[in-house]
């Protein structure tokens, strides 16, 4: 057992108040987690515990604080982020350049855009960071990941600044128009009516960055164009900004088409989760194919984003945590049993 130690820290009272959190509830996960004490004596922070731990814990507080320090709201999602980098074993065998790097300040100091109401949208964890970079470096990119992780909300944040900034001349977003495993039957209402309800995740995303009525007058003018993956078939697009979000409900003939379609001055984003797919069980994903298929091209790149991601409540990366394993165990069982099976006929 390491000695127990004491470090102090000293920090603006503002500072306090966003790191502390309602009822102090961000400084008691961070005692819960590293096994430490934390005593605010008149604005001085004495971390209490075995040397290790308590380390981790002051590190995690400076961080917390260098962000407070600009500007930053601290949230729930970037202190369990901050616990769990320092958790992950990876880390801890980290080289000590890597251990000096601040990770969560250098994340915050990239921000893509503002909502209608100033928010800044910025990545959330070193995967979004990746992913948001692979999106200004590369043409084509496929984001992959579970619900939550900002796949589509962050590509349409892109795709919004690129407009705004004049780098293509319109938006095109499409997805497959897939029920989520039920039968919605027929819906009134013209075309336009149909689609829609397939289609409002990305108008939600736009209506918080562009705002309903910038985004509207846009529309009129078709350089902004949310459509059904079906129409995409025949047409060449160039200088646009295309996403393909639910890419993972595509056939392997979807994703050729949509993929074949891109023109001069365009840049591609792809997201799915694989997990969640509403196809039949005889169909492959072309989200899968394309994983396959065009993994080794230049200027394509894949950003896998996991549970570690999620920026949604904390409940929802315990979800998605609690089926990944789930589905691990069940996907080892059936290979543990069809190993069985082969062993079974050759001692036949």
């Amino acid at each position: 057992m390491s000695d127990i130690t004491e470090i102090t820290l000293t920090l603006p009272m503002e500072a306090m108040q966003n790191i502390f959190g309602g009822n102090d509830s961000y400084i008691k996960k961070i005692e819960n987690n590293f096994h430490v004490d934390i005593i605010d004596r008149g604005g001085v922070l004495h971390i209490i515990g075995e040397e290790e731990s308590a380390g981790k814990a002051s590190d995690i507080i400076r961080e917390l604080a260098t962000l407070s320090s600009r500007g930053s709201q601290i949230e729930e999602q970037s202190v369990d982020y901050a616990i769990s980098l320092k958790e992950d074993k990876k880390q801890k065998k980290s080289s000590s350049k890597e251990k000096d790097d601040n990770i969560l300040v250098t994340i915050d100091q990239d921000i893509i855009c503002h909502t209608i109401n100033g928010k800044p949208i910025k990545p959330k964890t070193l995967g979004q960071k990746k992913y948001v970079d692979a999106i200004r470096n590369n043409m084509i990119v496929f984001g992959l990941g579970p619900a939550g992780t900002g796949k589509t909300y962050l590509a349409m944040a892109m795709a919004i600044t690129a407009f705004q900034k004049e780098e293509v001349s319109r938006i095109i977003l499409t997805r497959p128009a897939i029920e989520a495993g039920e039968k919605l039957g027929f819906l009134p209402g013209d075309l336009q009516s149909k689609v829609d309800p397939y289609l409002r995740p990305l108008y939600d995303a736009l209506y918080q960055i562009m705002g309903t009525d910038n985004f509207l007058k846009n529309m009129e003018k078709g350089l902004i164009e949310v459509a059904p993956l079906a129409y995409m078939r025949g047409r060449t697009l160039d200088n646009a900004y295309i996403i393909l979000d639910e890419a993972q409900n595509t056939t392997p003939a979807q994703m050729k088409m949509f993929l074949t379609r891109i023109g001069f001055g365009s840049k591609v984003i792809v997201t799915g989760d694989a997990t969640q797919k509403d196809l039949a069980p005889d169909v492959r994903s072309g989200l899968d194919v394309a994983s396959s298929v065009l993994k080794n091209i230049d200027d394509i790149a894949f950003c896998n984003l996991t549970s570690q991601d999620v920026v949604r409540h904390p409940l929802v990366q315990k979800i998605v945590k609690a089926y990944e394993d789930y589905e691990t165990k069940e996907a080892n069982k059936k290979k543990r049993k069809n190993i069985g099976k082969m062993e079974r006929r050759s001692g036949r």
